[in-house]
């Protein structure tokens, strides 16, 4: 019996077209357009590049992502962070390990880059159909920009509300979209049939032997057709692997046809110069409108994937504490994964606008595009290699291992993007990146200038002033970061300023390294009068802190978390004490009531 709901086979199916595929499923709109610009489209070019398409899709999506990657999770989760994760629990500590959470910080980097050309390049490519239009042929390009522009912002004001509700309409456009992309690829092979003759691999080698050097660059644009790609394991967590695996079978069939039935009316039509909606427009002229805006439909929807996306990367690393705390709100009560984060939403849009005015027409942007997509892939498959060669599965490590060479050479044909523009992806993915660097360091060298007391020298004076009776009435709640380590402003709260209550907790919050589950440890009697209250949760969990403490009887009178004021002359750190202001603090973070909260402030030389 099939069960209903989300768990549906096609339900899954349709429901991981709209969340998954987007980007991937947009490419046809302008990876052979690009593709033609550089090489002749004589019968013999079009056939190799149709054969790389084909077989970019086969190994780079099948093998290294639907086969390899989504069989490597955490509880269901996938993407770099994961890797990582895995990584550590195999690796003892030393330079490889290091060498792991390196690549890991510029694999999600390049990600967070990739969230601001995605959606600028999918957007404008589809705009730019408006000119196949018969009166609207002349339209200036400022113009096409200005409309991208606002679908872009219309786009972005409605992130607040939650992908969720969004999801549920995306779907079965995206099916739609496949269904269309099929049609129209099929109508056009039959006007050539023998394009199929494409698939073979034969092809793309002697295209490759043929074109030398430039051949080899050219593998910088066919790249573009497998942009998204890394989506299917960045977004397992969100619906599980089966149904996207499914969901690829039917996506990847519709894009072969499609990228076939262009490849036959470029051999028919060589001076064409917008591929797929000429081809379109050839077949049924009054279908041309709808299908420009179900394009367009499809080019939010792919945006929106990758906004989520970058939503879930920014949040596992707030969690595992490589970047700065941010405002989180959660938008659905149901799907943990579902969550907004405003100041990275408005960013993120700053940015789309901004680089769709720097380069102005899409081709000019494929021409950045692609770098920070073949370095994720590159990085994933490196991850795979060492992952393979620690587990059981050492059988697959050869397999890996082709990718990742395979992954290089289009990495290596990518380079030479980087004085027309390339150099834009490692500049968004630097700005992440450097963050990262100082807010870890900081992190690490704060905690080394706070220099925190053991649990047993606090006691030696905690114990004398309890004693004395004077104690207020009441639950003291006091955030440490673990229970047995005391920060420096409980001593003053406590030791110096005697401010002690009949019970006193000490509360710790502890990221654990598997995406879900809430684990809570009480243990009473640390000292006379105090206890700890210890939260183990998993990166991606939403804590409700008030809630598990009322579950564990403890009712507080009063909050205490500590405040650090940084005093330093080090550029770096300032940089560092800056980004601490200007970013709330955990206990705005955990969303606890304001009337109860008493912030101390620590004076810290760095």
């Amino acid at each position: 019996m099939q069960k209903h709901g989300k768990d549906s086979f096609w339900g899954g199916i349709v429901k991981s077209m709209g969340l998954v595929f987007g980007d991937i499923g947009t490419s046809p709109i302008y990876t052979l357009t690009v593709i033609v610009t550089l090489a002749k489209p004589s019968q013999e070019n079009v056939y190799g590049i149709l054969s790389l398409i084909v077989w970019t899709l086969i190994t780079l999506v099948s093998v290294e992502y639907a086969w390899l990657a989504m069989s490597l999770g955490r509880k269901g989760e996938g993407g770099t962070i994961v890797l990582k994760e895995i990584l550590v629990k195999l690796l003892k500590p030393g330079r490889q390990l290091a060498f792991v959470g390196f690549l890991s910080y510029i694999g999600v980097c390049l990600l967070l880059g990739d969230g601001v050309i995605t959606p600028a390049i999918s957007i404008l490519s589809a705009v730019e159909g408006l000119e196949l239009i018969p009166w609207l042929e002349h339209t200036p390009q400022g113009v096409l920009i200005a409309i991208a522009a606002l679908i872009a912002v219309v786009l972005f004001i409605f992130q607040f509300k939650g992908t969720d509700k969004v999801a549920a309409a995306f779907g079965p456009l995206m099916v739609v979209w496949f269904i269309s992309l099929t049609a129209s690829g099929l109508f056009s092979i039959v006007d050539h049939p023998s394009v199929l003759k494409a698939v073979s691999p034969w092809y793309g080698v002697k295209f490759l032997m043929d074109n030398g050097l430039s051949g080899f660059f050219i593998l910088s644009e066919v790249i573009l057709c497998a942009t998204g790609g890394e989506a299917l394991y960045a977004d397992m967590g969100h619906l599980g692997r089966k149904p996207i695996i499914r969901a690829w079978y039917f996506v990847f069939v519709a894009l072969v046809i499609n990228y076939l039935g262009q490849g036959a009316y470029i051999i028919t039509h060589p001076e064409a110069k917008n591929i797929l909606f000429g081809m379109v427009k050839s077949e049924a002229s009054f279908l041309y409108i709808p299908f420009l805006i179900l394009t367009i439909c499809a080019t939010v929807i792919a945006s929106q994937a990758l906004i989520s996306g970058v939503f879930s990367i920014v949040y596992q690393g707030i969690t595992t504490r490589i970047l700065p705390l941010l405002k989180v709100d959660y938008t659905s009560s149901q799907l943990k994964s579902q969550i907004y984060i405003g100041s990275v939403n408005w960013f993120l849009l700053l940015l789309v606008i901004f680089i769709m005015l720097l380069f102005r027409k899409s081709e000019n942007l494929a021409a950045a595009y692609g770098l920070a997509v073949t370095g994720t892939m590159t990085i994933t498959g490196i991850m795979m290699v060492m992952i393979f060669a620690r587990t059981t599965k050492k059988w697959k490590v050869p397999i890996a291992l082709g990718v990742t060479l395979l992954d290089f050479a289009f990495l290596t044909a990518n380079l030479n993007k980087l004085p027309h523009g390339g150099y834009w992806s490692i500049i968004l993915a630097a700005v992440p990146f450097v963050v990262i660097l100082i807010w870890t360091k900081g992190q690490r060298a704060l905690y080394r200038a706070l220099r925190p007391l053991d649990l047993e020298t606090f006691l030696l004076s905690y114990e004398q002033i309890f004693a004395k009776g004077k104690n207020i009435p009441g639950t003291g709640l006091f955030f440490t970061k673990e229970w047995n380590v005391i920060p420096p402003y409980v001593i003053h709260c406590i030791i110096r300023s005697n401010i002690i209550y009949e019970r006193n907790v000490f509360i710790s919050i502890v990221r654990t390294d598997e995406p879900f589950g809430i684990y809570t440890a009480v243990m009473n009697g640390i000292g006379p009068g105090l206890d700890s209250f210890e939260i183990r949760a998993g990166y991606m969990e939403m804590i409700d802190i008030e809630r598990l403490l009322k579950e564990n009887g403890i009712t507080e009178k009063v909050i205490f978390y500590g405040i650090e004021d940084i005093a330093t002359m080090n550029p770096v750190w300032r940089v560092f004490s800056t980004i601490k202001k200007l970013t709330p603090n955990f206990v705005q973070f955990n969303k606890l009531p304001a009337s109860k909260l008493q912030g101390v402030v620590t004076r810290v030389e760095m």
